[in-house]
């Protein structure tokens, strides 16, 4: 459940089946706030929205019920005509539309119908509607994007951590002197790409949320990738760390100067 905000009214947003829905009751609050569901119900008796939504359904629905959208079609127009999001629901098997109740409760929209009741509603909102929504979609895109980078960064360092504890460690030791060995292999491959441990980081970015790891560029990110395997390779082979350690600094400076010359890497980090 995520929300927006569009023109000062905050707009539901639900995600059904890995499709994303909005909350239309909401976007009527910017007309009416005290009529929404009348104005619901007007907009989807209309016989524009309803040829929209059976064409709709069509395309995305294989169980969709063409017979009783056609009834419904022929009365559309007649002044004695009314039509309900729960009627259109039931007899034509629709999906593009549905009703939740509860805290967030309402009749909630696939984003194609949502986007057409914001134009009906007020062209100028439904513009505002589709900019916010891309936005928030764009954040969710880069987050994801984010989300891939550092749990692959976290796969290969306990891939890492492993090798350590099974060549580096020796038995018995209290749970402090491993936590303190596993700090210093960390260190290793901090400094052998951004020269300088995690604790000297901290102390010259005292403003900054996070970690080193946290603050690192996509390049830096893949180099650090490859490095923990590495590093890990090189703990099965018993180099010691000093070794270990310049071996890994020349890697790193190979390795970044390859990625600042790759084209889809700077496009990744939002460079030409």
């Amino acid at each position: 459940m995520a929300k927006i905000n569009v023109l000062n009214k905050e707009i539901t947003l639900y995600t059904r089946n890995k499709e994303d829905y909005i909350c239309i009751t909401d976007i009527a609050r910017y007309k009416n706030s005290d009529r929404t569901d009348d104005l619901i119900r007007n907009w989807i008796r209309n016989r524009n929205t309803i040829e929209f939504l059976g064409i709709w359904e069509h395309l995305n629905n294989p169980i969709f019920k063409p017979v009783e959208f056609d009834g419904f079609k022929k009365q559309a127009g007649l002044n004695s005509f009314t039509l309900t999001p729960k009627q259109w629901i039931e007899k034509t098997g629709a999906i593009g539309i549905f009703s939740k109740a509860g805290r967030y409760g309402g009749t909630y929209a696939h984003k194609d119908i949502a986007f057409e009741f914001a134009s009906w509603i007020s062209v100028e909102f439904k513009l505002y509607l589709i900019k916010e929504f891309q936005r928030l979609k764009e954040e969710e895109r880069k987050q994801l994007g984010w989300d891939i980078k550092r749990n692959l960064a976290k796969i290969n360092y306990r891939i890492h951590t492993d090798a350590i504890k099974g060549n580096l460690i020796p038995r018995q030791l209290t749970k402090t002197q491993i936590n303190h060995i596993y700090a210093s292999e960390a260190d290793v491959l901090n400094v052998a790409l951004f020269g300088l441990t995690a604790k000297e980081w901290r102390g010259k970015n005292r403003g900054k949320k996070g970690n080193i790891r946290d603050d690192a560029n996509v390049s830096q990110l893949v180099c650090l990738s490859n490095l923990e395997n590495l590093n890990a390779l090189f703990v099965n082979e018993g180099l010691a760390q000093k070794d270990r350690l310049l071996k890994l600094n020349a890697i790193a400076i190979q390795q970044m100067k390859l990625l600042a010359a790759d084209h889809g890497i700077r496009k990744l980090e939002g460079g030409k």
